[in-house]
């Protein structure tokens, strides 16, 4: 199988005052190319840490993080960045989109930080946009937008850049139920087409779309096992 993430003895910890915290306790696993994978566990699990080490939003105190070839353990914050943008599109629960700016401007964003020729940003912006449903919303602004819509915009962008990597933080935490599972079928449907994705959750009904569920306990991989019967477009 093609690794995508090596993780190997990750300690993460944490110095508040004169304490230290252990966020993550020797923490070892590998995810596939094209894989779809849930992270669960219960409030200081550790998998918001996990996510922000896997996003390369941070780095391990210990310990080795290969990325798609790059080693991401050993990177200073601007070369943090680059990877980011390069290699992972996020999607998260508050959506984080640019009130003043149009959903396709919103889209374009990680596209500007890449440098990308402006004609080029427009045409993958808008296929981007077309490709979650929203061609008939690219001018509107967040405001303008359903909670559902603006989710998808925040997909869109997630995969403008063709990232290796989809990292889902609960994406669905401020959505209602019917819009939950059109938002779970866009993320089969992109898994579909030969992306990796990584969904950081809390609530059992999202994780089961997955195909494999790590769960976390007290900064530790408690159980890593195949989903054999993950839901399908709400079924």
């Amino acid at each position: 199988m093609n690794k995508i993430i090596h993780l190997e003895s990750i300690i993460k910890n944490y110095y508040p005052g004169t304490e230290i915290v252990q966020a993550l306790r020797s923490v070892s696993l590998e995810i596939n190319k094209n894989e779809y994978v849930a992270i669960m566990g219960p409030s200081g699990s550790g998998k918001s840490t996990l996510m922000n080490l896997i996003g390369c939003l941070d780095t391990p105190t210990e310990g080795i993080y290969i990325l798609n070839n790059n080693d991401a353990s050993k990177l200073n914050d601007n070369q943090l960045a680059e990877i980011r943008n390069k290699e992972i599109g996020f999607v998260f629960q508050t959506f984080n989109l640019l009130p003043r700016y149009s959903a396709l401007e919103n889209v374009m964003l990680p596209l500007v930080y890449a440098g990308v020729p402006k004609h080029e940003r427009i045409e993958r912006s808008k296929k981007a946009l077309e490709n979650v449903g929203l061609a008939d919303r690219m001018e509107h602004k967040p405001n303008e937008l359903s909670g559902g819509q603006r989710q998808r915009v925040s997909v869109a962008r997630a995969l403008v850049n063709n990232p290796a990597i989809i990292l889902a933080d609960e994406p669905t935490g401020n959505l209602d139920s019917k819009t939950s599972i059109d938002i779970m079928a866009l993320f089969h449907e992109i898994h579909r087409l030969g992306n990796t994705i990584i969904l950081v959750t809390h609530e059992e009904t999202i994780a089961q779309h997955a195909h494999r569920i790590i769960r976390l306990l007290d900064g530790q991989v408690e159980s890593d096992v195949v989903n054999e019967h993950p839901i399908v477009n709400g079924k």
